[in-house]
């Protein structure tokens, strides 16, 4: 592959200097036709090859479709690149790499120059990345003012506009402090409920993710709504995210025309005014009046219109209970996330990574992220690396982690 071997440091370049990446040590050497099988390698060696991740979506991407010469122009005399055949543009290579050291102005001056101004004969990669680095950088303009020419060239939909950047991370993360329940609540639960309240008037407000939860019976609904309605006369904020499913199992629970089960009822509607659900909401309201001959709780929804907005999109991209998360950004060997991931796969066979809040990844990071990928691919095991932002998969494709596991793009 190719790398960066001198920054702008206006240094004499020798060869001796390079950087090799020492961590990766030799590649294996392929025997020659007809050359006797290694010993060591093992009865079980074919099947473990067997067992790898399919071809990586990654690896299917064109990035070397430009002329790296024009990408390069900017940086002519500063840079020194060694081709080792990583099969990855250089420009693309010199973006990711220079994105990993947190030279985001350099990265989008090289992708920019790859693509060309107008629509230019930069691969899809190239293209996805320069796309996610508007994203990452939060410019919503320029991004669209580039996606028109991605849809023209590639005939396909291009990703749509998300605000990645660092600001928007940040507002969303520290806007309310996450709370998860789970398994079957009861009135039993009320003791949880109020270490709930706790963290709520601490924080000025609480989110309750109730993804794992699988039922709720009506002293706990009456419970969970007590809870709800002194944090509303607190004016502290609530928000509820992945409701539907909890939804579903309520309503399966109450039987028009049977006055029974009325916090049940209650909170089913509580539900869908957090799932921002008022179609839904409605029938039900009509099922309850009919079935207690009483009013029901009006609309009102829950939270202001961000908040709202919010709710929504965690329930459109839910999280997986039993992947391990990347999030922020990952920086330096000593990596304790990266030691926590090495921990969590000890006891799986199969290893999903999710990365759709990873940011960035620095260069000695995904180093040592390799190491440990192909520790695990050794061992037999399958790892996943999903919605990876294309930025970061750029880097990995320099690094070649997508050789030890499979690695799928963010749209």
């Amino acid at each position: 592959m190719s790398l960066v071997a001198a920054a702008r440091t206006g240094r004499p370049r020798h060869r001796n200097t390079d950087v090799a990446l020492p961590f990766f040590g030799k590649k294996p050497v392929s025997p020659a036709p007809g050359a006797p099988r290694d010993a060591r390698a093992g009865p079980g060696a074919d099947a473990l090859r067997d067992e790898r991740p399919p071809p990586t979506e990654l690896s299917a991407l064109d990035f070397t479709g430009t002329d790296h010469g024009r990408a390069l122009a900017r940086v002519a005399g500063q840079v020194e690149v060694r081709e080792c055949g990583s099969g990855i543009g250089a420009a693309f290579e010199e973006a990711a790499v220079l994105y990993a050291n947190g030279s985001d102005d350099d990265a989008l001056a090289v992708l920019e120059a790859a693509v060309g101004a107008e629509g230019g004969e930069g691969g899809e990669g190239a293209w996805l990345m320069l796309l996610d680095l508007y994203r990452l950088r939060g410019e919503r303009q320029r991004f669209e003012s580039r996606v028109l020419d991605y849809a023209t060239r590639f005939e396909r939909s291009p990703p749509p506009w998300e605000d990645l950047s660092r600001v928007a991370g940040k507002a969303a993360g520290t806007e309310l402090p996450l709370v998860n329940l789970s398994g079957q609540l009861s009135a039993a639960a009320e003791r949880q409920f109020a270490q709930l309240a706790k963290i709520a008037r601490r924080s000025g407000g609480v989110r309750i993710d109730v993804a794992k939860v699988r039922g709720v019976d009506d002293a706990g609904c009456a419970v969970w709504r007590g809870l709800l309605a002194g944090l509303a006369a607190e004016r502290l904020q609530v928000r509820l995210v992945n409701v539907r499913a909890l939804a579903d199992i309520l309503s399966q629970a109450v039987s028009p025309g049977k006055a029974q089960a009325r916090d049940t009822w209650l909170m089913l509607l509580e539900l869908l005014q957090y799932a921002g659900d008022q179609a839904r909401f409605e029938d039900v309201a009509v099922d309850y009046a009919v079935t207690f001959e009483e009013s029901p709780p009006s609309w009102e929804g829950r939270g202001d219109a961000p908040t709202a907005l919010a709710a929504q999109a965690d329930e459109a991209q839910p999280t997986d209970p039993e992947a391990f998360a990347f999030e922020g950004e990952l920086c330096g060997a000593a990596n304790d996330t990266l030691r926590r991931l090495a921990a969590f796969a000890v006891e799986r066979r199969e290893v999903r990574i999710d990365c759709r809040r990873l940011r960035r990844l620095d260069f000695v990071c995904a180093g040592t992220l390799f190491n440990i990928l192909a520790t695990l691919q050794a061992q037999g095991k399958l790892v996943c690396l999903r919605d990876v932002n294309a930025m970061v998969a750029g880097l990995l494709r320099v690094m070649s982690v997508d050789k030890v596991a499979h690695v799928t793009l963010r749209h």
